[in-house]
């Protein structure tokens, strides 16, 4: 008996002992779940914390990253090939320790163009743009949705992100020509790409001097590649759209052929004008021209215009020198009759350099970066490029051609040194300043012999870099000459309204009446109405291009005629059957579509 009631007594503690153990087992596993909880709500607060120190933007932490892991990574992009592509993305992330973009995969992502391993001959696209550059080239490695929970917590990026190349944020006809207008343009394609949009740029460079020209593009804080290892391991851009507009680009670089204009420009002087403008706005400077507009008399304008005329010289204070300014100075002043002042982009801010230019009649500057600033002058106004000793102003063109886009009615003169002794060469210096000591021998007197740099590829062309780093003492007669044949040459845009731009419509209503003369003769009668459009319009010049075609033949007659019709007999034979295209032309270079084909037989 008292071994029953020791049993009992004993299995009685062991049932206690065992439910102590469990309900601490219980709480101890509570407990530990609270912890793992509440580190969890720890970590996402503090990635909240940190994509929110990237953005004022809010964003629910906890919702983006159910997002991504459940919907992974979207993309959309417009354009056929890699050099015309653009696209946006859902939920992009990018691996600062790896240094690669991530698109996550998951039953509801979308990729189009889906291209498979096309996407790599040679890119999905362009972070710049220079058109297929192998250093700009754009991609990204795939992983699914689920290799999430083993990777580092993602920071979101809530703004909406354009993501580019800078192609080289040093020099400034680089920082204009291939990153802000196509930046500018590219937030203007797309309407959630505004003012509150965030700049990214991967390139790897630092700031550079004129980061505070990017800064203008946005009212968020650009930042840089460098700057993305700061906030996390792994990065997730909640909106971005990557690649750049080349529509606004009118030069390319001789990569693959010398430099030149590009082969099909599709920017014009209005759309150039346009975004100097807005820049101007943001720099608070306003040209001296709108701030007048309220008007006076035409004797207080013209005494106006005589005092408030100016050239601008561009003084450089390191290479490519001119030796005798002040010389130079003194003749342009004397010369053109009016104040003639320097700007120095070493010396002087880059507004305060915009303002000036932004008012002067004419802009003289040797070859170089500077001369971008072109694109600030006003209406009518002229650049004197000069070129040193053996370098043609024909093979290096990009602000010529900058001048010369239509509606951009500025007026171009280049002055070229042909006096050798004119000159003072630099064969002791760097490479990338003209030094040619370390070339050998022969091919230092083959260069310095040179009396013409001969056409080239891009970049480092030791004959191109000697000549174009020269110092040159400007032969003051020679370049007046040219000055004054230049502008004898010159329109005066300034007294005459901004060229229209505006293209006809199609003629309207053509038709053909034919008639049989003899068995040899025949005529062939067109006639039309005018285009839609013109009767509101006003137009200097207008006048209709007619094609006719014999049906089989594979060459037309094209006539250019000033009225609505005309009766043709001139090689016009009987019973032949020809195709008439008709289309208006305003101006001399505005054409209009053609009208749908005439059929007309004699």
């Amino acid at each position: 008996m008292r071994a029953t009631v020791t049993g009992c007594r004993m299995s009685v503690g062991a049932l206690l002992n065992g439910l102590l153990v469990s309900v601490l087992a219980a709480l101890l596993w509570k407990y530990s779940k609270l912890s793992e909880h509440a580190a969890l709500l720890e970590e996402e607060l503090h990635m909240t914390r940190q994509s929110q120190e990237l953005s004022q933007a809010r964003i629910d932490y906890h919702v983006a990253l159910q997002t991504l892991q459940e919907h992974g990574t979207n993309m959309v992009c417009t354009g056929k090939m890699h050099t015309d592509r653009i696209c946006r993305f859902d939920y992009l992330c990018y691996c600062s320790e790896a240094d690669e973009f991530i698109f996550f995969h998951s039953n509801s992502s979308v990729m189009l163009p889906n291209l498979g391993s096309r996407r790599f001959q040679p890119a999905l696209l362009d972070l710049s743009s220079v058109e297929d550059h192998n250093t700009q080239y754009f991609n990204f490695l795939e992983l699914p949705a689920a290799a999430l929970k083993f990777m580092p917590k993602p920071v979101f990026v809530p703004d909406v992100t354009l993501i580019p190349n800078r192609f080289n944020p040093d020099n400034l006809m680089h920082v204009f020509h291939d990153d802000l207008l196509p930046i500018f343009y590219t937030m203007k394609q797309y309407s959630d790409l505004d003012d509150e949009a965030r700049l990214v740029f991967m390139e790897g460079w630092g700031e550079g001097p004129h980061f505070d020209l990017y800064k203008l593009l946005s009212s968020k804080q650009p930042l840089l590649k460098e700057q993305l290892r700061n906030f996390g391991k792994l990065m997730c851009f909640t909106k971005s759209y990557i690649g750049l507009s080349k529509m606004t680009t009118w030069y390319q670089y001789g990569f693959v052929q010398p430099q030149g204009p590009k082969a099909n420009i599709l920017v014009s002087g209005n759309e150039i004008q346009q975004f100097a403008r807005v820049l101007m706005e943001k720099m608070n400077i306003t040209r001296a021209e709108e701030a007048e507009k309220d008007g006076g008399s035409v004797e207080r304008e013209k005494e106006k215009e005589k005092y408030d005329d100016y050239a601008v010289v561009f003084s450089r204070s390191t290479t490519r020198l001119i030796l005798n300014e002040a010389e130079l100075i003194l003749a342009l002043a004397q010369e053109l009759q009016m104040r003639v002042v320097t700007v120095s982009l070493e010396e002087q801010s880059f507004p305060s350099i915009v303002q000036v230019i932004s008012g002067a009649s004419m802009l003289v500057s040797m070859h170089g970066a500077q001369l971008i600033t072109s694109l600030f002058l006003p209406r009518g106004a002229t650049v004197l490029e000069l070129f040193p000793f053996a370098v043609n102003p024909e093979q290096y063109t990009p602000y010529k051609t900058l001048t010369s886009l239509p509606g951009m009615d500025l007026h171009y003169i280049s002055w070229r040194n042909t006096k050798e002794e004119n000159t003072v060469t630099h064969p002791d210096r760097p490479w990338e300043q003209g030094g040619i000591v370390h070339l050998e021998k022969a091919e230092q007197d083959r260069i310095i012999a040179s009396k013409e740099v001969p056409r080239h590829l891009c970049c480092r062309n030791p004959e191109w870099l000697f000549r174009i780093y020269q110092d040159t003492l400007v032969d003051i007669p020679s370049l007046l000459d040219v000055l004054k044949e230049g502008r004898n040459s010159k329109t005066n845009f300034r007294k005459s309204k901004p060229a229209s731009t505006v293209h006809p419509g199609r003629v309207r209503e053509p038709h053909c009446q034919t008639s049989v003369q003899t068995r040899n003769e025949a005529k062939l009668t067109v006639s039309w109405q005018i285009p839609w459009n013109l009767k509101y319009l006003k137009v200097r010049e207008v006048k209709y291009e007619v094609w006719i075609q014999e049906q089989g033949e594979n060459t037309y007659m094209p006539y250019i005629l000033p009225q609505q019709n005309y009766t043709f007999s001139e090689n016009i034979k009987p019973f032949t059957t020809y195709l008439v295209w008709v289309r208006c032309i305003f101006n001399k270079n505005l054409l209009g579509p053609f009208a749908d084909v005439l059929m007309c037989k004699t």
